[in-house]
C-alpha cells in the first residue's frame, strides 16, 4: 500500500460493528458523542501488561518450538480499507515454510464472534502488506493466560467482506442500524441513553 493513503475504517470499528452496529454508528455519524468508560482505560493497561510479560515468556502456549516475535505491528490495507495494530505476529517455519501468525490480547474469557473476525481482518492485512498466506492466528485471553487458536476459514474471512460491505453502506446513507439482537449487551452499553427503542 502506498504511505499516505487514508483508509476509512479501523479494525476497532469492524470489532464493535460486529458487537453492536450502533455502537460504529454513533461513533463515525455522531463523532462528538465518544464516552470514554472504565473498561477501555482497562484495556489499555492489561494490553501493556499482557506484551511485558509475553516478551519474557516462551512459546509454548501457542504450541510452537520457536519463532520471532514481532510486537505492536500496523497494518493497512487499501483493497480492504481497513488499517489497525495487531498485537503481535509471530514469524515461524511450519513444513519448511515461513508462517505468520497474528496474536490479539484480549480482557476476556469468550473466543467472541467480534473477536474472531476482528482477528481475521489482521489476518488478510498481514497477508495484504507481508504477502503471505495466513491460515490461523489466536487470540491470548489475559484472564485466563491462555491462547485460543483460531483458524482463518473462508467462513470467516466471507463474514468480514459482509460487514465491511454493510459498515460502508451504513456510512454513506448515515442510517442507524436496528439495535442487537442480544439485549444484555445494552444493560452496561455507554451509548444506551441514545438508543431510546432499548428498554
Amino acid at each position: 500500500m502506498d504511505e499516505g493513503v487514508e483508509v476509512p475504517w479501523r479494525v476497532t470499528d469492524l470489532k464493535q460493528y460486529v458487537y453492536c452496529a450502533r455502537i460504529l454508528y454513533y461513533y463515525t455519524c455522531l463523532p462528538r458523542v465518544r464516552p470514554t468508560t472504565y473498561k477501555m482505560e482497562a484495556s489499555l493497561e492489561a494490553h501493556a501488561a499482557a506484551e511485558d510479560l509475553e516478551q519474557r515468556r516462551s512459546l509454548r502456549s501457542y504450541g510452537l518450538k520457536g519463532g520471532e516475535r514481532h510486537f505492536s505491528v500496523s497494518l493497512a490495507s487499501e483493497r480492504l480499507g481497513m488499517r489497525g495494530q495487531v498485537d503481535m505476529v509471530i514469524e515461524t517455519e511450519s513444513g519448511g515454510q515461513r508462517e505468520l501468525i497474528p496474536v490479539d490480547y484480549k480482557l476476556s474469557d469468550k473466543v467472541a464472534e467480534h473477536f474472531q473476525l476482528q482477528l481475521t481482518a489482521y489476518a488478510v492485512m498481514l497477508e495484504d502488506t507481508w504477502g503471505e498466506a495466513v491460515r490461523r492466528g489466536f487470540l491470548y485471553l489475559i484472564p485466563l493466560r491462555q491462547a485460543r487458536e483460531v483458524r482463518i476459514t473462508s467462513r470467516l474471512r466471507s463474514a468480514l467482506d459482509e460487514a465491511l460491505a454493510a459498515m460502508n453502506a451504513m456510512l454513506l446513507r448515515e442510517e442507524m442500524p436496528p439495535p442487537t439482537r442480544h439485549r444484555a449487551k445494552c444493560v452496561a452499553c455507554e451509548f444506551r441513553r441514545f438508543c431510546n427503542d432499548v428498554v
